[in-house]
């Protein structure tokens, strides 16, 4: 049986990922689904509206047969970090496929890409260039590849797509890559339709009404409320009382004297932001740095390599996976916490504890074990 795999961040599950889902459905009929589920916090270092447990019983209710998290360092990672996290672990879960959303839908194209900037001292001399000519690390790569391919690659989820490509040739993967077109604009803010995206979900989270058009029912019961005052005052805290934020992950280059000099300036968490973007630093750069302040994640902790697969959920096919592979993995596969895994989870611990502090969230449920359907 063909295992599929899904990377999804579900902030929240809607429609367009109903779309998604009955699109492999389609395709791989008889195929067994695994997600790699982003947890509490978002790759661009947002609060996700949905917890990362009631996110997995919704992926069981809509099918799925594994659940699996990927850890907090490696979701608040650029995307080549997080893109490689991702497909290690399908790679060790022995996954024989990955559906991606993209807007170019182009895989062969994502492959020739690859192929051309992979070990490409031209590529890594342009992107050079334009760092240092102040441009963020995202825009200088997109940049570089449009000077050697005439080919521009910078929304969201083709930039994801091309690093899940990447990863999956560098690991010389047996993962066949399948895009889906996606069929809305990531950035799109008003609710006129009924699939959109989640960005203008939850620009509108308060809206019942529109909601309604464009997530089940059963969804909508499961958004939380977010103390953002609360979280704007744990990062005002501690940038204020931090004697080296350089010491946390992503603050270098200088970037700690203008946080400490605009803070006491700033009116909110949005406001700080804006002070501190720059050409060099994207508002979702800085959105992940502050969320490493305050978890305090240090750059001298920050290991990317994969040392744990965490489960958070699997159906009774999902529990055949994880036999069939269990002889044959690098990793310990976790079902069930235990104190001797409180090394492992340190990382994650601490940021579903802040977590806590903002929503709703029982911080013991980071102690559970598996969900069963």
């Amino acid at each position: 049986m063909n295992k599929v795999g899904v990377i999804a961040e579900y902030n929240p599950f809607h429609n367009g990922h109903i779309y998604h889902l009955n699109k492999v459905k389609e395709m791989f009929p008889k195929a067994s689904l695994i997600l790699i589920l982003i947890g509490n916090f978002t790759q661009r270092g947002e609060i996700s509206i949905i917890n990362k447990w009631d996110k997995t019983s919704i992926a069981l209710e809509y099918g799925f047969d594994l659940i699996v998290e990927l850890p907090f360092n490696i979701t608040t990672s650029s995307a080549n970090y997080y893109a490689r996290g991702a497909i290690d672990i399908l790679n060790e879960l022995k996954c024989d496929y990955l559906v991606f959303g993209s807007e170019t839908n182009n895989v062969d194209l994502f492959k020739k890409l690859v192929n051309i900037t992979n070990d490409n001292k031209e590529y890594q001399a342009k992107i050079k260039k334009y760092l240092d000519q102040g441009y963020n690390y995202p825009k200088s790569c997109s940049l570089a590849l449009k000077d050697i391919s005439e080919i521009t690659i910078d929304k969201p989820n083709d930039v994801l797509a091309l690093e899940y490509v990447r990863s999956i040739i560098n690991t010389n993967s047996n993962i066949k890559p399948i895009s889906i077109k996606r069929t809305n604009d990531y950035h799109e803010e008003e609710i006129n339709k009924n699939i959109t995206s989640a960005t203008s979900i939850r620009k509108n989270i308060n809206n019942i009404k529109l909601l309604n058009k464009v997530m089940p029912n059963n969804v909508i019961k499961h958004i939380t409320e977010i103390d953002y005052n609360k979280y704007f005052n744990l990062i005002k805290y501690q940038i204020i009382s931090s004697n080296n934020l350089m010491d946390y992950l992503d603050v270098d280059e200088g970037i700690e004297n203008k946080l400490k000099k605009v803070i006491n300036g700033a009116k909110d968490l949005n406001d700080l932001i804006l002070k501190v973007k720059s050409k060099r630093y994207s508002y979702n750069k800085i959105q992940r740095m502050l969320l490493h302040i305050v978890c305090k994640v240090k750059k001298q902790d920050n290991d990317l390599n994969i040392k744990y697969i965490r489960v958070l959920g699997f159906s009774l096919n999902g529990k055949k996976i994880l036999k069939e592979i269990k002889n044959d993995i690098k990793v310990p596969i976790i079902t069930k916490y235990k104190k001797e895994y409180n090394h492992l989870f340190k990382m994650d611990i601490k940021a579903s504890a802040v977590y806590s502090l903002l929503t709703n969230y029982d911080i013991k449920n980071e102690f559970r074990s598996s969900l069963k359907k």
